[in-house]
C-alpha cells in the first residue's frame, strides 16, 4: 500500500510539474512599467498586452508598435521593437505576447505569440444560386 502511495504522490508531482512547464506567464503593460527596475536591461521577460490602432511602422529589421493595457483612454502603454517576422494574424487591435527585454525605455522583443479567436467560421455560402441549379 505505501509503494502505490508513493507512486501516486510522485505521478502527481510529475504532472503538476508538467503543467507549470508549459504555462506562459506574462506581464501586462502597466505591470512591466511598475517593475521595471526589478528587470535588468538583459533579463529577458514576457509582455502581453493590445497593439495600439495607428502605431505600427515597419522597419529594416521587423517592426515598431505599441502595446497597450486596454483601449480606454490613457492605459499603460510600452513601446516595442520586435525583430523579424511578424506572426501571420498581427494586426493593430490584437492581443498579442511578445518575448524580449528592456532597451532603455523601449522593449525589444524576438519572439512574438499573437491572441485569436478560438471560434472558427467557414466563409459564407454565396446566396446566388448557380447557374442552372434549382432554386
Amino acid at each position: 500500500m505505501a509503494v502505490l502511495g508513493m507512486a501516486v504522490v510522485l505521478l502527481g508531482v510529475l504532472f503538476v510539474g508538467n503543467i507549470n512547464g508549459n504555462l506562459v506567464y506574462f506581464l501586462t503593460p502597466d505591470e512591466a512599467l511598475a517593475q521595471r527596475a526589478d528587470f535588468a536591461d538583459d533579463r529577458r521577460f514576457q509582455i502581453g498586452g493590445l497593439v495600439q490602432q495607428d502605431s505600427v511602422e515597419s522597419t529594416p529589421d521587423g517592426l515598431r508598435f505599441i502595446v497597450v493595457s486596454g483601449t480606454e483612454p490613457g492605459a499603460a502603454a510600452v513601446p516595442v521593437a520586435y525583430e523579424g517576422s511578424p506572426a501571420q494574424l498581427f494586426r493593430p487591435g490584437i492581443g498579442v505576447v511578445l518575448e524580449g527585454s528592456w532597451n532603455g525605455e523601449t522593449f525589444d522583443a524576438d519572439t512574438m505569440i499573437v491572441k485569436h479567436d478560438e471560434n472558427y467560421r467557414a466563409p459564407d455560402a454565396d446566396p446566388t444560386p448557380a447557374p442552372g441549379s434549382a432554386p
